[in-house]
């Protein structure tokens, strides 16, 4: 008598609905900051209104289209201290960011950045992604994930400690106000921008360097103010 073994089956895994909250989170204080749906909550930088082209809200993700010259994008809500969380993916060679504590009077340097680019393209370190964009490398042993593929991103502020993270792991973290801080400022493209790296309530930011871009799973806490 000839025996046969069959593979168990197992159910496949359900994944995690998109720009959802969970109970828990909404317990907790999360909020989104995009729906899946449209543009609520978010406006034109420097403009009253979201732009009509250029962010495209498709298939649950906010999509940046290339070369569509729209412009950046903020939040119509200003964080202090918060626990900042966002998925996101980049075309070939793309290169974008976020950036936090946004001052729209600052023209050029409207806030610091979280990097976000294929690293390949990437001049140094200063510049490449989860670094606090030419002020401050992010760690060496970061996991990057390729062009085409999500990355999962954080920035938690909670008093002056900021810290950057990549695919769950910590990529960089700073103290504003420190001696550090402030002689890398005075080595950067921003050393003349007044104001620039200090904490304050202000948008959050998705910028516009032209190039593909995917987001989804935006969310964020606010934390009580240090």
């Amino acid at each position: 008598m000839l025996w046969t073994w069959a593979l168990p089956v197992f159910p496949a895994e359900k994944a995690a609905p998109l720009n959802q909250l969970s109970k828990m989170e909404i317990e907790e204080g999360w909020k989104l900051l995009f729906d899946g749906k449209s543009l609520e909550g978010w406006r034109s930088y420097r403009k009253p209104d979201a732009p009509t082209k250029g962010w495209v809200v498709e298939n649950g993700t906010l999509h940046l289209q290339p070369k569509s010259g729209v412009g950046d994008l903020v939040s119509t809500g200003k964080f202090r201290d918060f626990d900042l969380r966002w998925e996101w993916k980049l075309a070939d060679k793309a290169n974008n960011g976020l950036k936090y504590f946004v001052n729209e009077d600052r023209l050029g340097a409207p806030g610091p950045e979280y990097q976000m680019i294929d690293d390949t393209t990437s001049p140094n370190a200063k510049s490449s992604t989860a670094s606090l964009y030419d002020v401050l490398p992010p760690l060496a042993d970061k996991e990057l994930r390729p062009p085409g593929v999500w990355n999962s991103s954080r920035i938690l502020v909670k008093g002056n400690r900021v810290e950057h993270w990549l695919n769950g792991k910590l990529a960089l973290a700073y103290e504003l106000g420190s001696a550090e801080l402030k002689v890398a400022l005075a080595q950067s493209k921003f050393k003349d921008a007044k104001g620039f790296g200090e904490k304050f309530s202000g948008p959050i930011m998705l910028t516009e360097h032209h190039d593909e871009t995917w987001y989804r799973n935006i969310k964020i806490l606010e934390l009580p103010n240090q």
